[in-house]
């Protein structure tokens, strides 16, 4: 257990850099992990070995693996069904254009710019047109956008872009099976029982020193985890689903959400971010670093002109519309899912896979940092004393 413990306190203590980075530099928290998670791995790596920072250990891709799950239901938890039913034409459109743009316009790119075979530039295109709700939620609740109108509708979009990205994936490298369709049926029946059993549940048993609440929902992320996996589907997706169905009782209990915020940032979210960082292999990025210039520019150059022109359509202002477009143009968990279900599956190589993992986590650096430094709309933060939350 000594491995265990000192390789958790190199983990803990890379998190602990990434915030103070974060404060000082003032950028999102989420951010400056991945940055942290891939000079760390770089670094380490030179000097001690290549797998000394630990990030295929059984338990720390569990913690990583979570904290994906715990970070987008909590996503999906902050969404207010009014505002979705009011704003569903929007999220609709923004998130299916966030997907079409760059599938289609990434493909392109990786099959005639790049010279990869079909299948490849298909699985480039599917990795390359997601959002992070991961990233976008984090960076949101960092500055209180998960509290206004506006963040809530492009939370919805997210979840629109990424459920695309599922259902491509699917029906391109892995056609649905019964167990697929088992899955989304057990999600339908899920999705009526629990917001009427749920608030029952918390009123009769909950409010007690043992954190029944956060065991209750725990339960059921992780047994829809595990659906979606024997199904071959992603377990973020049921985790968003379940957010969104109980956005009106779990989350409107605000201390239950405090608690599992604490857990989740305090804990999880860094092994998620660090990890993801780590995953770039800059020995091959820095061989032959076009490709992946290439596939970035080509991602955020096809979502800003898919993206913002429906935003503006909808008479998002131009401040709010970049900063939508931008946040749209993110990207990480179901991109890195992408690029490593397409190595394990031999659709990709090696090269391929570090070029577009690479591509995905720039993504969810690149944009975010240009958002929050010039189309950060703080007249949405203000308060009723007409001051703007300090970021």
């Amino acid at each position: 257990m000594t491995d265990t413990w000192l390789l958790a306190a190199l983990w803990l203590g890379l998190a602990l850099v990434a915030s103070l980075l974060s404060i000082w530099l003032r950028i999102a928290t989420a951010l400056s992990e991945i940055v942290v998670g891939a000079i760390a791995q770089l670094l380490i790596g030179a000097f001690v070995g290549g797998i000394a920072l630990g990030a295929d250990e059984s338990w720390v891709k569990f913690l990583a693996g979570t904290g994906a799950i715990v970070l987008t239901f909590l996503a999906g938890a902050e969404l207010d069904p009014h505002v979705l039913r009011r704003k569903w034409k929007e999220s609709m459109a923004v998130g299916l254009i966030s997907f079409a743009a760059p599938f289609f316009g990434c493909a392109a790119v990786a099959h005639w710019g790049l010279g990869w075979g079909a299948p490849a530039s298909w699985l480039a295109g599917i990795a390359m047109s997601t959002t992070s709700v991961a990233v976008v939620y984090a960076v949101m609740l960092e500055f209180g956008f998960n509290a206004t109108d506006y963040g809530k509708t492009v939370l919805a979009a997210c979840f629109i872009t990424d459920l695309a990205t599922v259902l491509a994936l699917g029906f391109i490298f892995a056609p649905f099976t019964v167990r697929t369709a088992i899955f989304f049926a057990v999600c339908a029946a899920a999705s009526a029982v629990l917001p009427w059993g749920t608030p029952r549940f918390f009123h009769r048993y909950g409010n007690r020193p043992s954190e029944l609440e956060a065991k209750f929902l725990l339960f059921w992320l992780f047994a829809f985890g595990g659906l979606a996996a024997w199904a071959d589907s992603e377990a973020v997706l049921p985790a968003y689903l379940i957010g969104m169905v109980l956005a009106g009782t779990v989350g409107k209990d605000h201390a239950l959400i405090r608690r599992l915020r604490t857990l989740t940032f305090g804990l999880l979210t860094p092994f998620y971010f660090i990890r993801a960082g780590s995953l770039v292999s800059m020995q091959t990025i820095v061989a032959a670093p076009l490709a992946l210039f290439v596939l970035l520019f080509a991602k955020m150059f096809i979502k800003v002109a898919g993206v913002y022109p429906v935003a503006r359509f909808y008479k998002s202002p131009r401040q709010e519309a970049a900063y939508t477009t931008l946040l749209m143009s993110t990207g990480l968990t179901f991109g890195t899912i992408s690029a490593l279900f397409g190595l394990s599956h031999a659709i990709i190589d090696r090269a391929q896979y570090s070029y577009l993992v690479a591509a995905v986590i720039g993504s969810a650096v690149v944009p975010t940092l240009v958002a929050n430094a010039f189309f950060l709309p703080r007249h949405l933060l203000q308060d009723a004393g007409g001051k703007a939350r300090s970021s």
